[in-house]
């Protein structure tokens, strides 16, 4: 979830459930280590339970970048090994590493450590043709040993040549079969199921095999899928007002919110106000509060910014 799940995004799905665990975009070692930590790291304390996704391969970056996530405030350190992007693997991580089981077990032992939070890890059920759930099932068992008892398992193979991000969520088959023997084969280990999943229906028949299910572009694109019992899309409308008043760019907020009314019988005209230029150019975060009253009264009359009368 790479320029996705940032803190914007992420405070604005807190509006929306109160029960989500949140992840942050992968953030590689390099970035944290040669960067701007906290650029990459503040958040906003509405944001727990929040877990910190680190992409790297070096025991040493990675024990280091955990600490400064400690430091942070973070409640769990998550370790990417199922980005299947060419950019990725010429940094030598993400999904290239599951061929590396013990390596993958040298960084989580490194991270455990450091730090005293749970350290989980992201993966994939195989790479590029090994279809067999035996490669699966041996990573989890050697990166188990090293003290990792969650499992975060996107159920498809990752293609390292041949196919871009988006093909890798979509072409590869989705086996969730592996993960419900995972589950079966270590029942001491936590579980979490990812891949292909939109609805409410899918999540409850995942719950009856596995301990969890992770969303990602579902939860971006409906994000209402959610929504607490009893919630309200205007309160989040207001909530978000509020938050945008101290951003500098009311953009970075409302791109996020697109989805918002999903289903809605106005959702095409909630996307439209939000995305609109001459209405996002004033940067006023009033702009929130005019398309929450375009879908939700009746009678309103649509707003028409100064800069867009010339």
């Amino acid at each position: 979830m790479m320029d996705w799940s940032d803190r914007h995004y992420r405070f604005f799905m807190r509006q929306i459930s109160a029960r989500a665990r949140l992840y942050t975009e992968m953030i590689t070692t390099g970035a944290l280590i040669h960067g701007d930590v906290d650029r990459h790291l503040a958040f906003s304390k509405e944001e727990h339970p929040l877990a910190l996704q680190l992409g790297g391969s070096d025991p040493d970056e990675l024990r280091a970048c955990a600490r400064m996530g400690e430091k942070s405030g973070y409640d769990e350190i998550n370790l990417n090994v199922g980005c299947p992007s060419e950019r990725v693997q010429k940094g030598a991580f993400g999904a290239c590493l599951m061929a590396e089981p013990q390596l993958v077990s040298s960084c989580v032992r490194a991270i455990k450590n450091e730090v005293r939070l749970p350290v989980t890890v992201k993966h994939r059920i195989g790479i590029d043709d090994i279809e067999s759930y035996d490669f699966v099932r041996e990573f989890v068992a050697a990166v188990s040993e090293a003290g990792c008892r969650t499992f975060i398992v996107h159920a498809r193979n990752a293609v390292l040549k041949g196919l871009s991000p988006k093909e890798n969520r979509e072409i590869p088959p989705l086996k969730y079969e592996y993960v419900y023997r995972l589950k079966a084969e270590f029942p001491t280990l936590e579980f979490v199921i990812n891949g292909g999943i939109t609805s409410w229906a899918e999540i409850t028949t995942h719950l009856a095999y596995v301990d969890g299910a992770m969303l990602g572009r579902a939860a971006y694109h409906n994000p209402w899928l959610l929504a607490d019992p009893g919630r309200s899309r205007a309160q989040v409308v207001r909530a978000m007002y509020e938050y945008a008043k101290g951003v500098e760019s009311v953009r970075h907020v409302t791109r996020h919110m697109l989805g918002l009314y999903h289903g809605h019988k106005k959702a095409r005209l909630w996307r439209r106000l939000l995305s609109d230029s001459e209405r996002l150019r004033p940067n006023r975060p009033e702009l929130l509060l005019e398309a929450l009253e375009a879908v939700e009264a009746p009678g309103y009359r649509e707003f028409t910014p100064v800069a867009a009368m010339r």
